[in-house]
């Protein structure tokens, strides 16, 4: 999904089968705040981000440490070889049940 793309949080909720207390908690938005944005009120670019985040690649965000965010990015631009690589190897490692 690209920054680009609009999210259609009421089609990824309903597709999860959560309410909206349950959807939208787990992005920090109120039941009535995502209500709205459900409706059809702009999402700021944050909230888009982490439901994405959330709700789609399914992370839990409250497991991310500043410290992990920093080595990433410091791969990301010093070492991009040594990223892609780890990546890969991630992607093909099974997921633990």
């Amino acid at each position: 999904m690209r920054a680009a793309e609009k999210i259609d949080a009421r089609e990824i909720r309903r597709k999860l089968g959560l309410n909206q207390s349950q959807f939208w908690s787990k992005v920090g938005v109120t039941q009535s705040g995502g209500s709205r944005y459900e409706s059809g009120r702009s999402m700021p670019r944050p909230v888009q981000s982490l439901l994405r985040l959330v709700h789609v690649e399914q992370i839990d965000i409250n497991k991310i440490k500043r410290e992990d965010w920093e080595i990433v990015e410091y791969l990301k631009v010093h070492e991009p070889e040594l990223f892609k690589r780890l990546k890969k190897d991630a992607r093909a490692k099974p997921k633990k049940a």
